[in-house]
């Protein structure tokens, strides 16, 4: 009798998404492979052969496989966890393995830092399924994070983020409004760096806490604090933690000689460059910097030429200023402001409070000047928000015009106007992309060769900010 074929062993169900995922790794390796001639050996040998397309997708792939192992180590860490609690004396998990707590104990087996250890013991718990008396398994605390981990959408860093913040702000914030912040906030995990992410938590956990802004600057006030060290081979160590308010003008100061510096870099009328090949690195140019600054203010009684258009720009709603109620923002720095901050500092003479909602002046030039007005500046910056391309820090960026002004005879005007850092205006000219602006968005239009249906892409401060809804 005819013996039936034996069965392939069935993977188990915490497992599948990995295993999947892992043989479209073996997909994408093979397929980024030449045709013929391959070499096949070492990892480097194999990386090496790939054509631009595949070690894309090789990038892709891997990417996604280490955030379904996260996924199963942060579940892992949770129950290692639970399983050491204080409860069980001596006789829990991590103390039975020689270990004081758990995150020692996981920060022994993944060779990472204790850090990274408690992240991901603080998002496998904030994940987690929840389980009553009776047995029951109810949601977790942030179903859309938990969806979004368990698909392997977003990292566990971004995951920490997001629900760390949820967790402070959640006990004064309406549940409706909570769920919908987290919601937005995964869907911005999914499509921007996790330094992007970061800004996007401090601005939520403003609007489900505008309350709490005010008494958080206090705590980042006291925490305020300058040391200085000379170390035996006579280098003197400066380590600042600076609260926004203070940081803002030595930030902007510093970053306008370093950008004056950089601006000077670049050739003049096209042949001609420099005399002198400046090859600081920026920290080197951001300690000049401070150091010239000292130096001007014990010695000098005139304004730096770089300082004298320098200034720190408060973005704060009407309502906010008039009613202090809400939060504003500082050009360059991610932490909201409260109200109260923002009028006292739309207060000082050296700083300019860019109000919106309330009257403007023109800002329109057309041809009559050729470089952006501050005050085009800052209409630009509250519509990019930073470089429109890929969200960089406004303090590195600078306005361009989409149609040149000199071959295409293009106006200074708002709707002309785009702000973009070095890297991304010179990759969109040298790639063709086309960018079309209106006073509240700015679209980016791929070439064929990236996008054969050039559907535009949004950009700007529309792009990089939350997605949420009214009622949020």
């Amino acid at each position: 009798m005819e013996q039936p074929p034996p069965q392939q062993p069935q993977p188990l169900q915490p497992l599948v998404a990995l295993e999947r995922d892992f043989a479209a790794l073996r997909e994408a390796w093979a397929g980024s492979m030449p045709a013929w001639g391959a070499v096949r050996g070492a990892a480097q040998v194999e990386v090496e052969q790939m054509s631009d397309t595949g070690l894309i997708q090789v990038t892709d792939a891997l990417a996604k496989v280490r955030r379904d192992i996260d996924v199963m180590l942060a579940r892992v860490a949770a129950e290692v966890t639970k399983r050491s609690g204080q409860e069980f004396g001596d006789t829990g998990l991590a103390k039975a393995q020689g270990f004081h707590n758990p995150v020692r104990l996981i920060a022994a087996s993944t060779g990472a830092s204790r850090a990274d250890a408690l992240r991901l013991i603080a998002v496998g718990t904030a994940t987690a399924q929840r389980q009553t008396f009776s047995g029951e398994r109810l949601p977790s605390r942030h179903p859309h994070v938990a969806a979004a981990v368990e698909a392997a959408e977003i990292g566990v860093e971004a995951a920490s983020a997001i629900t760390s913040m949820l967790d402070r702000a959640s006990a004064r914030g309406d549940a409706s409004r909570v769920d919908i912040v987290e919601a937005a906030l995964v869907d911005l995990a999914a499509r921007v760096p996790l330094e992007t992410l970061i800004r996007g938590v401090r601005e939520a956990e403003a609007r489900l806490d505008p309350d709490g802004v005010e008494p958080r600057e206090d705590v980042l006030r006291t925490e305020r604090s300058l040391t200085m060290r000379e170390d035996r081979h006579g280098i003197v160590h400066l380590h600042a933690r600076l609260d926004p308010e203070s940081a803002a003008p030595v930030k902007a100061a510093i970053e306008a000689l370093v950008t004056d510096v950089l601006r000077r870099r670049e050739p003049i009328d096209g042949d001609r460059t420099p005399v002198v090949d400046d090859r600081r690195s920026i920290p080197q140019l951001q300690a000049d910097a401070l150091a010239a600054l000292a130096r001007h203010t014990l010695g000098c009684t005139q304004t730096l030429t770089p300082l004298a258009k320098t200034t720190v720009v408060v973005r704060v709603d009407l309502d906010t200023l008039v009613n202090d109620l809400g939060h504003a923002r500082i050009d360059g720095l991610d932490q909201p402001i409260s109200a109260a901050t923002a009028r006292r500092m739309a207060a000082d003479a050296e700083l300019i409070p860019a109000v919106l909602g309330g009257d403007s002046i023109p800002l329109d030039l057309g041809r009559a000047a050729r470089l952006f007005s501050k005050a085009q500046r800052l209409a630009l910056g509250e519509r990019d928000g930073g470089c429109a391309s890929c969200g960089q820090n406004i303090a590195y960026v600078e306005a361009h015009h989409i149609a040149w002004w000199e071959r295409d005879t293009g106006p200074t005007d708002l709707s002309n106007g785009v702000l973009l850092c070095s890297f991304c205006h010179h990759l969109i000219h040298r790639e063709g992309w086309g960018i079309h602006a209106s006073p509240a968005e700015v679209w980016f239009i791929p070439p064929p060769h990236i996008d054969a249906a050039q559907v535009p892409r949004l950009g700007g401060r529309a792009r990089f900010e939350l997605r949420t809804s009214q009622a949020a």
